[in-house]
């Protein structure tokens, strides 16, 4: 069983990788976007046409593609004063529970999101000045909660064999 987590991890931790290039991507698309948007500005009295917009989006597409990555680097906030107390075992199990509510958690989030992309697609709904489709950008977040659902998945069973260990 060790052995099936260990793979699952190292599968885990290359997609999180994976998707946190183009998390950087876009990163840089938003310098660029930014700083064309202000050189415009200043010496050539035109700015960039949607630039507020497209950096909202952009902004969305580093938030969700970094997900993952962030959750493998333990980058997330985590208040451990009371676990900290705890033997280790127990606080194994309470890490196993948290793993299992984020992996409920972000598998109903991609789930409800394809969805919620469909509907969007479907209504034709796009953004005000630029006419950008909402869609894409919604299924992008629900593309990222996979990578997140496997590193959850992997640090639940884990934690499940360190409470079992004996």
């Amino acid at each position: 069983m060790s052995r099936i987590v260990e793979r699952l991890e190292k599968f885990a931790d290359k997609s999180s990788r994976w998707v946190t290039v183009i998390a950087g991507i876009a990163l840089v698309g938003m310098l660029a976007i930014t700083i064309a948007d202000i050189v415009g500005i200043k010496l050539f009295s035109q700015p960039v046409p949607g630039a507020i917009e497209i950096v909202g989006y952009l902004g969305v597409l580093v938030t969700a593609f970094a997900l993952s990555y962030t959750l493998v680097e333990r980058g997330h906030v985590q208040v451990e004063f009371f676990t900290a107390r705890m033997p280790p075992r127990v606080q194994s199990a309470v890490s196993a529970f948290v793993s299992l509510l984020g992996l409920c958690l972000f598998a109903l989030l991609a789930w409800r999101s394809f969805e919620y992309a469909r509907i969007i697609q479907t209504t034709g709904q796009v953004s005000m000045t630029q006419r950008i489709p909402f869609h894409p950008f919604i299924c992008a977040i629900a593309f990222c909660c996979i990578p997140v659902c496997l590193v959850m998945l992997g640090q639940l069973l884990r934690a499940i064999l360190q409470v079992v260990k004996k």
